[in-house]
């Protein structure tokens, strides 16, 4: 009876169930690391400390799949020093007072240094990271934090103050078509006892899909692998098996993370750039990654004032109503609504000039404006403040030629807004011009 598919991954998947691929093909060495060639490699600092086994307190932060517990993991088999792992999703303060403590006694009994290792050091609050400080201050331990956060959004800043900030980049193309490569030939840890064969598209496809992560490169080829029936006991693996297995493409996003921040910045910049294909292409790529569409309609509302204002009016309009549609409509017909919005904002015309005032009256209030409100702008509500001098001198605009009199509405009469030659602005700017040229 010939085995059916299922049959087949059934039987591969319990061959492979102690370890993932992934796991098992991460270097014990770093001769055999993959990837931040800018600060590994000869000469490089992380290189020179891991080597001579001097570490300092190091905080390792960039998105998830590019070496930063592995890169914990070969310091761990390179150090002299007693090397301690936590996670902040599983451990708490008891647990780093405990490591701490120890760390203390080993000092002094044997004079060992302890490295503590957190990994996800982001998911402790600040009080939980700020525990640290004391004995990484005294050099009791050597702290090494991994991150996929911004640490200068997650880390407490005396924490900041006391390590080194160490970026890990996303692996390049060529670098994942290394791993493969290696994940494929390693007849121990890898795949390399079987015959597959990769074709082109479908190594490219997975680059693409992995997205710079390492990790999610290898979940892909080994399930792509394990749900793949042998003919000839070759195991041809195309471009549409690899899309099969993903299912949905793997895209490296997290709402907590620095990434998060990149791309809403890309989309941000593409609007105010006026580029609406660049817009839509990570409008889309966000709301397929799961980005709150809530929090992409309030970052179209703010960008509709401070990149676009006075010069386009309706934009304002157009980003408010986009907010409203989600509402009412939902995911996913709703994208459709923000692309619009999106596309509009891309083709407005801009102006900055709304925030350029409002930056230059906070400026104004900071160096010590006088901000007292002249007496004929006061409203006398109370017998006898008029002969105090309360609202008197006030020039009702209305009772003037085109309802306009010149007066002064602040002390100084400073000039704040500026409209700019774009758009509606540029009439605006004629108006004001007209106005302060016909009342002296």
């Amino acid at each position: 009876m010939n085995k059916t598919t299922k049959d087949i991954f059934e039987f591969r998947k319990e061959h492979f169930k102690d370890r993932p691929l992934a796991f098992r093909m991460r270097p014990e060495a770093l001769s055999d690391f993959v990837g931040q060639t800018h600060i590994l490699g000869k000469g490089k600092f992380l290189q020179n400390i891991i080597d001579k086994d001097r570490l300092v307190s190091l905080i390792l932060f960039g998105p998830s799949g590019t070496g930063k517990s592995t890169l914990a993991y070969i310091i761990s088999k390179k150090t002299n020093a007693k090397f301690v792992k936590l996670n902040a999703v599983t451990s708490g303060v008891s647990d780093v007072r405990r490591v701490i403590e120890e760390a203390e006694e080993r000092l002094k009994l044997s004079g060992v240094k302890t490295i503590l290792f957190i990994d996800e050091v982001h998911r402790f609050n600040r009080a939980q990271q700020e525990a640290l400080l004391p004995s990484v201050e005294e050099g009791t331990i050597i702290f090494i934090g991994a991150t996929t956060e911004n640490p200068f959004f997650a880390i407490s800043s005396p924490l900041i103050s006391r390590a080194a900030l160490v970026e890990f980049r996303p692996l390049s193309k060529e670098e994942l078509s290394l791993l493969i490569d290696r994940g494929l030939k390693d007849k121990e840890k890898g795949l390399g006892k079987y015959k597959i064969e990769l074709s082109n598209d479908a190594r490219e496809t997975l680059i693409n899909l992995a997205s710079g992560d390492a990790r999610v490169l290898y979940n892909i080829l080994e399930l792509a692998f394990l749900s793949t029936e042998p003919e000839e006991g070759i195991y041809n693996i195309g471009s549409q098996k690899i899309k099969e297995v993903a299912e949905k493409r793997f895209l490296r996003y997290d709402r907590a993370s620095d990434y998060h921040y990149d791309i809403i910045s890309a989309f941000i910049k593409s609007l105010r750039g006026s580029d609406p294909d660049a817009a839509l292409f990570w409008l889309v790529r966000m709301v397929e990654s799961g980005e709150s569409p809530e929090f992409i309609a309030r970052r179209m509302i703010i960008l509709a004032s401070e990149d676009i204002g006075l010069a386009n009016p309706y934009a304002l309009t157009m980003a408010v109503n986009a907010s409203l549609a989600l509402e009412r409509v939902g995911l996913p017909e709703a994208i459709l609504n923000l692309a619009e919005v999106a596309l509009y904002l891309a083709i407005s015309p801009k102006s900055n000039a709304v925030y350029r005032a409002v930056s230059k009256v906070k400026d104004a209030l900071k160096k010590g404006i006088e901000d007292r409100v002249p007496n004929h702008l006061k409203n006398a509500k109370f017998k006898g403040e008029k002969r105090m001098g309360k609202g008197v001198g006030y020039k009702y605009p209305h009772d003037f030629p085109g309802h306009y009199v010149k007066q002064m509405y602040t002390l100084h009469g400073e000039k704040f807004y500026s409209p700019s030659d774009n758009g509606y602005e540029k009439e605006i700017r004629q108006i004001l011009e007209k106005l302060r040229r016909d009342n002296g």
